[in-house]
């Protein structure tokens, strides 16, 4: 019957295979040898035999017989895991911006509440900042039970830090913040630090040491024994403190003891960036980098604080030399890490891994 005239069925056609219609594309069994060679046709609904439904049920292509089409299948399964990466990245950032807000709220509480607006909380707030890293750090390494990614030559140059520091502040009250908080705040804040440096490093040395990656934290690692390249920044910086030194505590000890401290820190972080440099991915964990951004974030406010007050820093002599010598150091460790705060700032914004390139400058990443 012809499809045209006026008893013709709208959207009916022939097949010319022979042996079959379809009605606008209807449904259609595959084609199959007829008796002499031909082939037998059928019906398509939809148009086309193998091209199913654009787009599909949930999706995907489907064949003649119902089957998806593996392609699509493939794809459903790869947007299905990118979906699942990108919850698991915006989930992680919800975790980092409860824990810095928790940070955030602390230091407002301490800046209220015990230091009456004074502008020598800024030495206060650096050492909340370092206290807060190291515990990040403690955090990761504990509950994940692995020293990857860290180094062991960082955490001892911090644990001296730490150490002289409190040599000096706890017999002597001339660097201490001028505010409430250096009436003893500020000594709980460093010994805390010094706890939590001394269990990372024992975690480095001990519980994880399987984990510990010393293959890539080399840095200083040549006329020494093994593990103690730190002594190429250690003793250099001891005899610059023993010779340029202030004096606001009248005693040698003490003061060299404080200014020790304070020049150790500014090299502390080198070994740190030294073996990101030498990752072989390149990916910083997460916690990692909160910890080494932490650090920098302390060594920033009391940047801030020396830069209106260096001039405070000076010898017996009357010199500024060792204000301007603390004042170089710490810029000198900011710009180290001027790459890292950067790439740190992009991974936070974007809820992604943080990436870091590998350059051939020493300690710039």
């Amino acid at each position: 019957m012809s499809s045209q005239g006026p008893y013709g069925r709208p959207g009916f056609q022939s097949n010319a295979g022979g042996g079959g219609a379809s009605y606008g594309g209807g449904y259609a069994p595959p084609q199959q040898p007829a008796y002499g060679g031909g082939t037998v046709g059928g019906a398509s609904y939809g148009g086309g035999s193998t091209s199913g439904y654009p787009g599909g049920y949930g999706g995907g292509n489907y064949n003649a017989y119902g089957a998806q089409i593996p392609g699509d299948q493939n794809q459903g399964e790869e947007k299905g895991h990118k979906s699942g990466k990108r919850s698991h990245a915006l989930h992680a950032l919800n975790q980092n911006v409860y824990m810095w807000a928790g940070f955030f709220t602390a230091s407002l509480f301490v800046y209220f509440m015990l230091s009456a607006g004074d502008f020598s909380f800024l030495m206060t707030y650096g050492a909340m900042a370092r206290m807060f890293g190291f515990g990040i750090l403690n955090v990761k390494m504990y509950k994940s039970q692995r020293a990857s990614g860290v180094s062991m030559k960082t955490l001892q140059l911090y644990t001296l830090v730490f150490f002289f520091r409190l040599t000096s502040i706890i017999r002597h009250e001339g660097y201490l913040p001028y505010d409430k908080s250096g009436d003893w705040l500020y000594h709980l804040i460093e010994i805390m630090a010094l706890v939590f440096t001394g269990t990372a490093l024992y975690g480095c040395l001990v519980l994880f040491k399987s984990t510990y990656q010393a293959d890539v934290d080399q840095f200083g690692e040549f006329n020494v024994p093994p593990g103690y390249g730190a002594l190429w920044l250690a003793a250099p910086v001891g005899i610059i403190a023993i010779f340029v030194h202030p004096n606001l505590n009248a005693d040698f000890l003490s003061d060299t003891a404080w200014t020790y401290a304070m020049y150790l820190e500014s090299t502390a972080l080198v070994p740190q960036l030294y073996m990101f440099q030498k990752q072989a991915s390149g990916v910083v964990e997460l916690l990692t980098a909160h910890f080494v951004a932490a650090l920098g974030f302390g060594r920033l406010m009391e940047f801030f604080f020396w830069v209106y007050s260096y001039h405070e820093l000076a010898n017996s002599s009357g010199s500024r030399l060792p204000g301007y010598l603390a004042l170089f150091s710490q810029f000198v460790q900011l710009i180290l890490m001027v790459d890292f705060f950067w790439y740190y700032y992009m991974a936070v914004k974007n809820a992604t891994p943080l990436v870091l390139p590998s350059h051939s400058g020493l300690g710039i990443v």
